[in-house]
């Protein structure tokens, strides 16, 4: 993909943007947010009794003058946390106007680049294809970060009309996706925050989301969807393809029928959204008509995903 990202203005008022954590974490090297370590800083944290071998430079001489025994202070320390992306490059995700693989390469974009800004560590990953882009850290990796997004491709099969809910066009395989995501979070050092970016038309996602978050994940779902998905303008007889399975059906289109897609749609998703809050997860349908500005400084502000 040769479109530029972002524009200089953009990524200057990204900067202003933090992602949230909501439970300390243990980083790798000093950064932005507040650790479960005690260190040196300048945020006071507690006192605790000296021993042998502590740094005499933390005695308090004050607190030695009024109680005549040695304490140490401690100080919270400001460690970096690593934020997980995760991206579904699957078949389904090249598909509507404006593209979804392209929308999520984008916002990925966005996060990465505030993280990066925060001094955060950001890794990537494609599910669905190799694509990985491992943890890394300041701003001088933005670039290579973006350079890696631009050139995911989606896995494409040959032909279709488009992906829509399972009672419309059955036949989800939910193997891979679930391997996926559970080698992910068996392998993965240090969890974190981690976003999904997924159409989720495999049912692999939720059994892959369950694992991620029995891993201690704070897990945000960006569920993203084009507006055809949501409100089809089609009327009269088709041969729909599912672009996850090449499974076919033949439909007649009329009233009744996108009636009753439009239900299931609609508690498709009430089903996802059940699930994550049961799970302490963020839940966010998104149309990729919604503009990223929009997204990035109004939506997930208001979700409690961004400050």
């Amino acid at each position: 993909m040769s479109e530029r990202l972002f524009s200089e203005d953009f990524l200057r008022r990204l900067e202003r943007l933090a992602l949230i954590a909501r439970r300390a974490v243990r980083g790798q090297t000093q950064g932005e947010r507040r650790s479960p370590r005690h260190g040196q800083s300048v945020e006071f944290a507690d006192f605790r009794p000296y021993v042998a071998g502590d740094d005499i430079r933390r005695i308090d001489w004050n607190a030695y003058a009024r109680l005549e025994r040695f304490f140490i202070k401690l100080f919270v320390e400001e460690e970096d946390l690593t934020v997980h992306c995760l991206i579904d490059t699957s078949p389904s995700m090249n598909w509507g106007q404006p593209g979804k693989l392209w929308y999520a390469i984008r916002a990925v974009g966005a996060l990465g680049y505030i993280s990066l800004s925060r001094l955060d560590r950001i890794s990537v990953t494609a599910v669905g294809s190799d694509g990985h882009f491992p943890p890394a850290r300041g701003k001088q990796q933005a670039l290579p970060l973006f350079s890696f997004l631009q050139g995911l491709e989606s896995q494409v099969s040959s032909a279709g009309n488009g992906s829509y809910p399972r009672d419309i066009v059955p036949g989800y395989s939910t193997r891979d996706v679930a391997r996926a995501l559970q080698a992910y979070a068996a392998s993965a050092s240090r969890p974190g925050p981690l976003v999904l970016l997924s159409d989720l038309m495999d049912d692999g996602w939720l059994e892959g989301l369950r694992m991620l978050g029995g891993r201690g994940f704070e897990v945000t779902v960006l569920h993203i969807l084009a507006p055809d998905e949501v409100d089809p303008q089609i009327e009269g007889d088709f041969k729909l393809l599912d672009r996850e399975s090449d499974a076919t059906v033949e439909v007649t289109a009329d009233y009744q029928l996108l009636a009753r897609y439009r239900q299931t749609l609609t508690a498709w998703q009430e089903e996802i959204r059940r699930f994550c809050i049961a799970r302490r997860m963020n839940y966010a349908p998104v149309l990729t008509m919604l503009p990223l500005e929009d997204l990035l400084f109004a939506w997930l502000p208001r979700k409690g995903v961004l400050r």
